[in-house]
């Protein structure tokens, strides 16, 4: 599964791109060799933290399922024990 982003995000990423290169390499890098590296990493690195992602969510998740027994529990049989409780009052 390739990871795509939408074309404004895609921009930004060039631009980043290029404003960094300006910025921390003391060299400009073109728009299209921008978009290219861009492309590199989201088809080389980005599957990488795309599953970290989801391996996080996933983990997340399964917590999750594994405390609804505690947070929905309804106890059984408590039709008497209200009778029983107004009785102990009197």
């Amino acid at each position: 599964m390739s990871i795509e982003i939408a074309k404004e995000d895609r921009q930004q990423a060039v631009d980043s791109i290029m404003r960094y290169f300006e910025q921390h390499m003391e060299e400009r890098i073109g728009n299209i060799a921008a978009g290219g590296l861009l492309g590199f990493f989201l088809e080389e690195i980005a599957p990488l933290v795309y599953n970290r992602a989801v391996a996080d969510a996933q983990e997340r998740l399964l917590g999750r399922v594994q405390e609804l027994d505690l947070e929905l529990h309804e106890d059984a049989f408590q039709y008497w024990r209200k009778y029983e409780r107004g009785r102990q009052g009197r």
